[in-house]
């Protein structure tokens, strides 16, 4: 087969083309990270040869000691990072090095605000490590031959960060990547020697392969002698060091090195496991939400090490999908050295290290919520809809969830979710049995829900739910602490206890009297409701719609028909406040055809209220124009 020597130019996407603009001139407030960030690649480089070596030792090609090398250039003002790891193929390095973190690039541009440090902490959230390299150079060559291929097949990549790259065969006799940075004109202090040594005992102490640098020549004798290498770095990995010897700030390094992320971790928890299963974990709680969060197919999970040979990446198997925004490593000595992910779905140690990895991090959760709501507020503001997938996932921890579940409610009467269940049951009223809640579109409409008045007039507390999820989450979360789940706005409201028996004779005998006029609502709404009934739960409406006990709720109903699913035909209850000066005029209304309008504009408002489309919103104009018409003469 020949080899494809020619030089070709490509262009970057236009997004791409922003985004490098920004990266240039967006981060001068932390310019040193992007020394961090291609460490970091080098090193993962390194990780996947090493586990790629694992079935064909032939790529080491006689050199399996892996290492990172910093070099500096003073006279020509280049600073050169380069490994031995993995290297890329011609198409790879196109793939990787001409694409902007693959999706999303145009909705991450969409969020960007104009203020620098908010920006440069996206730009770490969206994942864009290796462009960093455009905040000190001018221009970046990268030259690279992936291990296996012959040192004719090896790739120049250069670019000077403005509307395209190019990318050329060349010869490379050695495997692995080598990254050229021609520094800016203001980015001298990345030529001295000194200032890089301190950035990567700053940022790279913890990765465990050796980051080497020319032993600098202090002495007269020195400069006669061979140049030297040594290893800046610790070069240990950091999770098989005693938690005793890793200071806070080590910490957050190791994280920021292992989720590309530019913020610090809102929490972490470091624990060794001896015993029948041997593993260490460390895993992380970020402060900011991932852009693909809401994509349960995209790519989440810990870092895979067998007795520290990196495995793989994204290893989803150790924690369910409701946990997926969990950063950090899981290194065991039980797992079989080849492991596939194949092998990994039929490992029985994978189900008892998921089960005690999951309970750890709900264990860290409950921690950070008992002993520092501000942080755990700042955790549920980001992460909350995505723990609320929780119950219907994972039966075993369903209470654990439920506890750290937060909630608006009518206590607060705010936007804000910081009521917990438990919250909710120390205010509840005596021979109260239940917690109500009440799901709608969105918070105003649930705050304002007519379903509430009976509710506020007797001083019961209703939580307010107006996320995607809550309803989902409600069918899945039948009680908590022993107190069964009631949605207000579902089947005919009986508060128990809380209805003293006065109450319910009355409300029975106003029901017996007002059968004459349910009728006719009935007959003049028939292809519409399912039922017309006397209702208490109402002090200020008219009248409400109310759903059947175990049908699916409004809220439910529209998300399924906006995926395009197909909704089963369902009919609400009518329910009428008798006591309403509407509802009284309805009854004492002897034109048949006045009284169906009435009926049907009372049926809609009752409708709009809950923030249901109306089938035919200009009917009901009409109708209502009319009766204003009739009311004024």
């Amino acid at each position: 087969m020949t080899v494809d020597a020619h030089k070709e130019t490509l262009g970057f996407q236009t997004e791409a083309k922003q985004l490098l603009h920004l990266m240039i001139h967006s981060l001068y407030s932390n310019r040193e990270i992007f020394l961090r960030e291609l460490i970091s690649n080098a090193s993962d480089a390194a990780d996947k040869l090493r586990f790629e070596a694992l079935e064909n030792d032939s790529l080491y090609e006689g050199d399996s000691e892996l290492k990172v090398r910093v070099s500096v250039d003073k006279e020509a003002k280049t600073l050169t990072i380069s490994d031995n790891g993995i290297g890329m193929s011609r198409d790879e390095v196109i793939e990787h090095l001409g694409t902007i973190a693959k999706s999303g690039t145009a909705q991450f541009l969409k969020n960007l605000t104009g203020d620098q440090k908010k920006d440069s902490k996206l730009i770490g959230q969206f994942g864009v490590g290796f462009y960093s390299a455009f905040i000190v150079a001018d221009k970046v060559v990268v030259t690279t031959r992936k291990a296996g291929l012959p040192a004719s097949e090896a790739v120049r990549w250069e670019s000077a960060g403005e509307a395209e790259f190019s990318v050329e065969t060349v010869e490379k006799a050695d495997r692995g990547t080598s990254i050229e940075l021609h520094l800016r004109s203001d980015a001298d202090e990345f030529a001295d020697d000194w200032r890089l040594r301190s950035i990567i005992k700053k940022y790279s102490d913890h990765i465990d392969i050796p980051v080497l640098m020319q032993k600098l020549q202090t002495s007269e004798e020195d400069k006669d002698k061979a140049p030297e290498d040594e290893v800046v770095n610790t070069a240990t990995a950091l999770w098989t060091r005693s938690r005793s010897d890793i200071s806070d700030e080590e910490y957050k390094e190791f994280y920021k090195h292992v989720s590309h992320d530019y913020a610090d971790p809102l929490t972490w928890s470091h624990n060794r496991v001896e015993g029948k299963l041997d593993y260490t974990s460390l895993l992380y709680v970020p402060e900011h939400a991932p852009f693909d969060l809401y994509n349960r197919d995209g790519a989440r999970g810990l870092k895979l090490y067998v007795q520290r040979t990196f495995i793989m990446d994204d290893a989803e198997q150790f924690l369910p999908l409701y946990l997926r925004f969990i950063k950090g490593v899981v290194d065991s000595n039980d797992l079989s050295l080849n492991v596939s992910r194949e092998i990994l779905q039929k490992d029985p140690n994978i189900d008892t290290m998921r089960t005690a990895l999951t309970k750890r991090v709900l264990d860290m959760l409950t921690k950070m919520a008992k002993n520092e709501p501000e942080q755990y507020a700042k955790f549920w503001t980001e992460f909350g809809q995505v723990l609320k997938e929780g119950p219907a996932e994972d039966f075993a921890n369903r209470e654990k969830i439920a506890k750290l579940l937060r909630f608006a409610s009518t206590h607060t009467d705010k936007p804000e979710q910081d009521q917990s269940l438990d919250d909710y049951i120390s205010r509840m009223q005596e021979g109260q049995d239940k917690i109500y809640y009440i799901a709608a579109e969105n918070f105003n409409t649930a705050k304002n829900s007519p379903h509430l008045e009976v509710f506020r007039k007797k001083g019961i507390e209703v939580l307010l739910m107006f996320d995607r999820v809550d309803e989902w989450l409600m069918s899945h979360l039948m009680e908590y602490d022993g107190k069964s789940f009631q949605d207000a706005g579902k089947g005919e409201l009986d508060l128990g206890k809380l209805d003293s028996e006065d109450e319910k004779q009355a409300q029975e005998k106003q029901a017996e009297e007002l059968k004459p006029l349910l009728e006719r609502v009935k007959k003049a709404l028939e292809n519409e409701v399912a039922e017309v009934r006397i209702t208490h739960r109402l002090t200020e409406s008219p009248a409400c719609v109310v759903v059947a006990e175990h049908e699916m709720g409004a809220q439910m109903r529209r998300i399924l028909e906006q995926a395009g699913q197909k909704v089963p035909e369902s009919k609400p209850s009518f329910e009428l406040n008798p006591d309403h000066p509407l509802v009284q005029k309805l009854d004492q209304e002897p034109d048949e055809d006045r009284f169906a309008d009435l009926a049907k504009v009372l049926f809609d408002q009752a409708n709009l209220a809950e923030g249901t489309q109306l089938e035919d919103p200009a009917a009901y104009v009409q109708r209502l124009n009319k009766l204003l018409l009739e009311l004024s003469h």
